[in-house]
C-alpha cells in the first residue's frame, strides 16, 4: 500500500505552479510526465506556465501519473477552478463509524501488543492498551495532545533514552521522514524534521551495524526496567479511500521480535485483566 503524502502548500498556487512543483519532487522531465499523462509534452507545458487551463479529464490524468494523493487532487482541482472531488470530514463525523470501529477492532484485536493509528503529520489518532509499555517513562509533556510519535520517540525526555539502538532506529526514522518531506514539500513535516534533527544525541550511542544475512528487518529495542523488549513493526492503511481524512491514516502494529517480549507483553496483558477483575 501506497504510503500518503502531505500536500505543498494551499489552493492559492496556481495549478502550474503546483504541478511542477510535483514532477519535479518526483524527478520527472515534462516529456516523461506527458507521456504518462497520455497528453503531450507541448500541452504539459502551457498547463505548467498558465497558458492552457486543464479539464477535469487531463487533471485525472495528471494525478493519476503523478501518483498523487487525494488531498493533491483536490488541491489541483481547486487551483484549476473546479469542485474538490474529494470529502474531508473529521474522523468524529457520523458517517466514519464504521471507520472507527474497524480501526478499534484492529487495535482490540492486536492485544497484547501494541498498535497505534498516526495521522498525515505522525499524530496519535489512537492506540490500544498494550501502546502505553512505550510512553509510561515518557515527561508529561510529550503526552499532551496532540502526541506526536516521532517526538516522543527522539526527544530526550521522551523513550530515547530508553532506546538501546537508537543510533540505528533515530537514522531510519530521520531518513523516512526525510523522504517524506522530499516528495511532499510539506512545511510543517519539514519543520518537524529539523526539530528531531537538532535533538541532542548521546555520547555513547553504538555504532550502527550492517544488517546480517539471517536479519529480517531492524527491531526496536526498549529498555523497560531489568528487562529488554525487542518489536518489529507493520504499517497498513486503508484501500481504496474516497475521503482525505481516510487516506491519511496509518495503523503500525507491534509484533515481538523474540520469545522473551512476546511472554512479557502476555504476562503484563494478564497482570492487568487481573487488577481490573
Amino acid at each position: 500500500m501506497r504510503a500518503s503524502r502531505a500536500p505543498s502548500h494551499g489552493s492559492d498556487r496556481p495549478i502550474g505552479e503546483l504541478l511542477r512543483g510535483w514532477r519535479e519532487r518526483g524527478r520527472l522531465s515534462q516529456l516523461e510526465l506527458a507521456l504518462s499523462a497520455g497528453m503531450s509534452a507541448r500541452h504539459l507545458s502551457f498547463v505548467e506556465t498558465g497558458r492552457s487551463q486543464p479539464s477535469r479529464d487531463v487533471i485525472a490524468q495528471l494525478s493519476d501519473a503523478l501518483e498523487l494523493t487525494l488531498r493533491e487532487r483536490n488541491l489541483l482541482l481547486l487551483a484549476a477552478g473546479f469542485a474538490p472531488l474529494y470529502s474531508h470530514d473529521e474522523l468524529e463525523a457520523p458517517q466514519f463509524e464504521l471507520v472507527r470501529s474497524a480501526i478499534r477492532r484492529i487495535l482490540t484485536a492486536h492485544e497484547p501488543y501494541p498498535a497505534i493509528v498516526i495521522d498525515r503529520h505522525h499524530n496519535l489518532v489512537d492506540a490500544n492498551a498494550s501502546a502505553a509499555i512505550f510512553s509510561r517513562n515518557c515527561a508529561s509533556s510529550l503526552l499532551v495532545p496532540p502526541v506526536n510519535v516521532l517526538r516522543l520517540t527522539l526527544h530526550p525526555d521522551g523513550m530515547a533514552p530508553h532506546v538501546i539502538n537508537l543510533s540505528e532506529w533515530r537514522a531510519q526514522l530521520l531518513g523516512s521522514l526525510r523522504r517524506e518531506v522530499e516528495s511532499s514539500g510539506d512545511s510543517e513535516l519539514a519543520a518537524l524534521y529539523s526539530e528531531l534533527k537538532a535533538y541532542p544525541v548521546p555520547n555513547l550511542l553504538p555504532e550502527s551495524r550492517q544488517p546480517s544475512a539471517v536479519d529480517i528487518c531492524m527491531p526496536m529495542r526498549l529498555r523497560d526496567g531489568e528487562s529488554e523488549l525487542a518489536f518489529y513493526s507493520m504499517i497498513a492503511t486503508f484501500g481504496t479511500p474516497f475521503d482525505v481524512t481516510v487516506a491519511e491514516l496509518s495503523i503500525e502494529s507491534f509484533f515481538p521480535a523474540d520469545a522473551m517480549t512476546a511472554q512479557a507483553l502476555n504476562a503484563e496483558a494478564l497482570s492487568l485483566r487481573s487488577s481490573r477483575g
